[in-house]
């Protein structure tokens, strides 16, 4: 059974390299796309899809807003299970933090070049969001095209979209992106915080053993 897996934004198949999956599981990771110009989410996500092969069984698996992705493939190409790590299932389980960027629309209206590489204090932030204590954070973060991650930000803000009740969810105590008391995950990670998949990932890799194997 293939598990088509998608990364967290701007983030590599790296931040997941150290799961541990059933063998009868074969991981196909999709990469990011750069966006075109003002793409809408929908048609960006057909494209996503394209390397999905529906015409056998399949498994999708999300970080992050891998997870918010692979929610949205699931409706134009079915899986036999969806499973999303430090993501969440709807938009009512938003931060408020992400929830001030949706009302505001400050995305949107953000400076392309704030998203560069030479912005360190986009990355400053980056680094006390997802784990101020893990010093080579930004070794999981390898797509950095300006673009994407301005329209990423951009939509990940916007989203709407209906809880999927087996949509299996699987989150850290610590996690300050996502928070786990905005939501009622299936499994919670203890000590774990947005990067959890990359340090926790022998407790992680025993609950997808568990799901996979169901």
């Amino acid at each position: 059974m293939k598990i088509y897996v998608v990364s967290g934004l701007g983030a590599d198949f790296k931040v997941l390299e150290r799961l541990q999956f059933p063998e009868h599981c074969e991981i196909v990771f999709i990469d990011w796309l750069i966006p075109e110009k003002n793409e809408p989410l929908s048609i960006y996500v057909e494209r996503m899809a394209e390397k999905i092969d529906a015409s056998e069984p399949f498994y999708l698996l999300g970080y992050s807003f891998g997870g918010i992705i692979v929610q949205e493939i699931n409706k134009i190409k079915p899986a036999e299970k969806v499973v999303i790590l430090g993501s969440i299932k709807s938009d009512k389980e938003k931060s408020k933090f992400i929830r001030t960027g949706e009302v505001t629309k400050i995305p949107r209206v953000l400076p392309l070049s704030l998203f560069n590489d030479r912005a360190a204090n986009v990355y400053s932030v980056v680094r006390k969001l997802f784990d101020p204590k893990n010093p080579k954070i930004l070794q999981y973060f390898k797509v950095r095209d300006p673009y994407y991650l301005k329209w990423s930000v951009e939509k990940v803000s916007e989203w709407k979209f209906e809880e999927n009740p087996s949509v299996i969810q699987i989150l850290g105590d610590r996690d300050l992106v996502f928070p786990v008391k905005n939501s009622k995950p299936n499994y919670i990670i203890k000590g774990g915080t947005h990067l959890f998949p990359a340090t926790k990932y022998k407790e992680v890799s025993k609950v997808l053993n568990e799901v996979f194997l169901l």
